[in-house]
């Protein structure tokens, strides 16, 4: 499988790409949205988070801006292609199966930290234009995780470059790496809180914590994990949004 992908041509690593960060957008909104949408509130498992109707139109501009997203993740995978070619990095050679675990385990604190970071600078008076797009969803859908502006999408798909540079990791955890980032990033803009009891705790507490940080613009700016929000003092409280939501009604489209 690696000399394959060593293989491609550049056209063929583009295409490939974008079908690739295609399936895993579609495939994991749909999911998604089935789930938070119809299955789990007829069982009666978990809860709506922000109750505010979608304004119009809000579905059909995230998918618009998305494919914009996925055109660029997936021509973006010629980067870490092209430092393989140019031998700047190379892939784990016949890994064992606890190596690829661990390499997933390290590849996950990393796209936290990677996502902490710059989500932080994309809230700072520099770059918070960029990031205004995403936030014109102040009520977040499975279709709003890759609703970015094309500079924020090229910030946030750079997120294999540093380690493939620092250590041989397998082809298998780069690519679970992608599949990590769009089933948590569909779980933090779900808009629903996966738990029988409210709020949620540990990791289920993720889309209550990114539905705070729609609602409210400023704090919670981790990704899964609310560690680097806790470091930096930058956590919100679980009523954040209450008073907010109470004042801000967004009309019925």
């Amino acid at each position: 499988m690696d000399e394959v992908f060593l293989n491609l041509r550049p056209w063929q690593v583009a295409t490939y790409g974008v079908a690739w960060f295609a399936l895993l957008y579609f495939g994991f909104g749909g999911l998604t949205w089935w789930l938070s949408r119809s299955l789990l509130p007829r069982l009666g498992y978990g809860r709506q988070l922000d109750p505010r109707p979608l304004p119009p139109g809000q579905l059909r501009r995230e998918i618009g801006e998305s494919i914009v997203a996925i055109l660029i993740f997936g021509i973006g995978l010629l980067a870490p292609w092209a430092t393989l070619k140019l031998g700047w990095a190379t892939l784990a050679h016949a890994p064992s199966a606890g190596q690829v675990a661990l390499e997933i385990a390290v590849l996950f604190v990393w796209n936290e930290l990677h996502f902490y970071a710059n989500h932080r600078l994309l809230h700072t008076r520099w770059l918070r234009r960029f990031h205004g797009a995403h936030h014109r969803s102040h009520v977040a859908t499975p279709f709003s995780t890759y609703a970015l502006h094309p500079v924020e999408a090229m910030m946030l798909g750079s997120v294999p470059m540093l380690p493939m540079l620092l250590h041989d990791f397998s082809l298998f955890a780069l690519a679970a790496l992608t599949v990590l980032s769009i089933a948590l990033n569909n779980l933090g803009h779900s808009n629903y809180e996966f738990s029988s009891t409210a709020p949620a705790r540990g990791w289920r507490a993720a889309s209550r914590r990114h539905h705070l940080h729609h609602a409210c613009y400023q704090g919670n700016y981790g990704f899964l994990l609310d560690v680097f929000d806790r470091i930096a003092g930058s956590v919100l409280p679980w009523d954040a949004a209450d008073a907010h939501l109470a004042r801000k009604r967004v009309p019925p489209g």
